[in-house]
């Protein structure tokens, strides 16, 4: 296993990617307990909440596969270089756990709680029956070849294409309605966080390898970060410069219950 060149780029590199963890793993604890209280779920996005337990279950496995696995690493070391480092660290296999198992309790609260008259959508069913169905075929193709890395890489482009999905309604509401009032700003700020943090950690590895593979081996993790600090810049940008005359509070103009899921989603973040 290839070994740091620098202790105090080891060392940045485990805090950067213990503080991401910390950021992008609180920001998911509000929507659970505000559910909680409420005992109701009503103006929580369900389309967002199944997509995003598709995101990050597809993460999961991409981190825990390469980090686990040797066979994979193999296949990534002869593919990339013996001497490259696997760019999996212990803080993305426990935050993808984390997300997996927060998002699901938002499942199940879902279940068991007040939702009124929503529900997920057909669009959403569609997208969800696509991305599994597409995951079902790649890996029974894998069973055959062995090409184990490039499973991962399928997980790696669902998981890219939940996070473009899931974020894209939420901008487009606000455009419409002119305002960011309900969408949790706070959570916005830790998510841009630690995404920078996490941009920074992969810079620690490949300042220390002397080597940027890090950066285009990981193609999953780069972009998963670069779609989630676009989103985020544009909400910060929408919430502090376009919209910041017309927020006012939810309770003045509540959502109907009946509103479709997919097509006017909540402003409730995960």
């Amino acid at each position: 296993m290839t070994s740091w060149n620098s202790v105090p780029l080891h060392v940045s590199y485990e805090v950067l990617g213990w503080f991401a963890f910390s950021c992008w793993s609180i920001s998911f604890w509000p929507q659970v307990i505000l559910n909680f209280r409420r005992k109701s779920v009503v103006g929580l996005n369900f389309d967002f909440v199944v997509l995003n337990l598709t995101k990050h279950t597809c993460y999961l496995i991409y981190n825990a596969s390469l980090y686990f696995s040797s066979i994979i690493q193999k296949q990534y070391r002869d593919k990339y270089g013996q001497k490259e480092m696997i760019p999996v660290a212990a803080n993305d296999v426990a935050f993808s756990v984390h997300a997996v198992l927060l998002t699901a309790i938002s499942l199940f609260q879902i279940a068991i709680y007040d939702r009124g008259s929503q529900k997920i959508s057909k669009i959403a069913c569609g997208i969800l029956l696509v991305a599994w169905g597409t995951a079902a075929v790649c890996f029974f193709v894998t069973l055959h070849n062995h090409h184990w890395l490039w499973l991962l890489s399928i997980f790696t482009g669902i998981q890219v294409c939940m996070t473009v999905i899931k974020y894209i309604p939420q901008a487009v509401m606000n455009y419409i309605r002119k305002s960011t009032d309900g969408w949790s700003i706070v959570n916005i700020l830790l998510d841009f966080s630690g995404g920078v943090a996490n941009y920074a950690q992969m810079a620690m590895q490949s300042f220390d390898q002397g080597s940027w593979v890090n950066f285009y081996g990981n193609i999953g993790k780069l972009l998963l970060s670069l779609v989630s600090v676009f989103f985020d810049i544009l909400f910060m940008c929408q919430h502090y410069v376009l919209y910041p005359a017309n927020k006012r509070k939810s309770e003045a103009s509540p959502e109907p219950d009946n509103a479709k899921s997919f097509e006017r989603p909540c402003s409730v973040n995960v």
